[in-house]
């Protein structure tokens, strides 16, 4: 399909609406207007079901947030871009492509800066009550749809713009590598790029869903000799040790609080720790269990609902707490190299798919993930069933 022939043209397709807060999902016919000045609209093949999209239906703040297409963590192919998308000469029709939920404008003073990944541009630099951007594509029903943190992957046709948009590897299964939309990149990154672990050094993950785990391989990754995985469901340690974890700690086996704990098992403390679930308590225990003098948390769950505290000699005797959003990678950049390590087999994501759905059954999978039953907290949600199929007809 040309650019020439898609321009202009309203799409009418199946999108997974959320209405209001703390309900089902509802699969509607919604229609997608045309990409307008440097955005580029896309067909979605793949996405996966992230606990953000969770903490915005069930725990976020909700005013203004609704009625939302949700979904961040997807794949898929250009189906046709809008004036001025020149950034990259080469995305059009036909490319993959995955939306990212973080901008890389390229322009602003923290695109610029190596010590950022935040963008001055896009929907978080000043509606992350609403975690969408004030303008949408989307309308149901005569009502606009927001679209969530930018990307809304939960439909078969999404608008994104083109700073916002990273061009993979056409070789890449877009049903593996839509995972690094969000979960793999932030905690692989979390433990790679901002907690910086050396080699030889010693490690706590707290949290075993998706990002937990992806911290855990960032953590081997990085040659950490001894990661404690941390976690409250035994059911996820032997997953935990696919991706390098060397010793499992469930905090409702011991007595002594869990710091204490780490602290007897590392002589002290752990030298970098990654705080992967979304709590505040969690995060003053990760912290915690740094040893002193150079330990290193990193705060990698996303939460905005409580403040967090900790005793200030805590960072006296020479801890650091920082905080990581996608794991520290500038979008762009990051996610195309992040595809190609798992081409060449350095960082895997097959191993975190749990299950395979389509996108009518999108509330089973909220279900599943709500309520914990897997080792694994992401599920997939198939837009064409038949994916490689689909994919692949018109190139070999």
């Amino acid at each position: 399909v040309s650019n020439e022939d898609c321009f202009g043209t309203v799409i009418k397709c199946k999108a997974a609406v959320a209405w209001e807060p703390n309900k089902p999902l509802v699969i509607e016919e919604i229609e997608v207007a045309p990409p307008q000045a440097n955005e580029i609209r896309i067909k979605m093949v793949a996405t996966g079901v992230c606990h953000t999209d969770l903490y915005h239906l069930f725990e976020g703040m909700h005013e203004g947030g609704f009625p939302v297409v949700l979904g961040h963590e997807g794949a898929g192919i250009v189906e046709s871009v809008g004036p001025g998308v020149t950034e990259y000469q080469t995305v059009f029709a036909g490319n993959t492509v995955i939306p990212l939920f973080l901008s890389q404008c390229k322009e602003c003073r923290f695109c610029k800066n190596p010590k950022s990944n935040h963008c001055e541009k896009g929907w978080i630099a000043d509606r992350q009550g609403e975690m969408s951007p004030a303008e949408s594509r989307f309308t149901c029903k005569g009502k606009k749809l927001l679209q969530f943190v930018g990307t809304s992957t939960f439909s078969e046709y999404t608008v994104v713009n083109q700073m916002a948009v990273a061009k993979i590897d056409p070789a890449a299964p877009l049903d593996k590598v839509c995972l690094l939309g969000c979960g793999i990149c932030t905690g692989f990154g979390a433990a790679v790029n901002v907690a910086q672990v050396e080699p030889g050094s010693t490690c706590a993950v707290f949290g075993l869903g998706a990002v937990g785990l992806a911290a855990v391989m960032g953590c081997h990754f990085a040659g950490a000799k001894k990661i404690i995985a941390v976690d409250i469901n035994p059911e996820k340690f032997e997953m935990a040790k696919v991706f390098g974890a060397t010793d499992f700690v469930n905090p409702k086996d011991r007595s002594k609080p869990i710091s204490e704990v780490i602290a007897e098992m590392t002589n002290g403390g752990v030298d970098f720790s990654l705080e992967c679930v979304g709590s505040v308590g969690v995060m003053r225990s990760a912290l915690e269990s740094c040893v002193k003098g150079w330990g290193v948390s990193v705060i990698v769950g996303w939460t905005d609902l409580c403040d967090f505290a900790a005793r200030p000699i805590q960072l006296i005797a020479g801890r650091t707490w920082k905080g990581a959003l996608f794991g520290g990678f500038k979008s762009r950049d990051g996610v195309p190299q992040m595809v190609q390590s798992y081409m060449d087999k350095k960082v895997k994501l097959d191993e975190f798919i749990t299950h395979n759905m389509p996108l009518a059954q999108v509330n089973d999978a909220i279900e599943l993930m709500k309520n914990g039953k897997w080792y694994i907290y992401i599920l997939y949600v198939y837009i064409i069933e038949d994916l490689q199929t689909e994919l692949y007809k018109d190139k070999h």
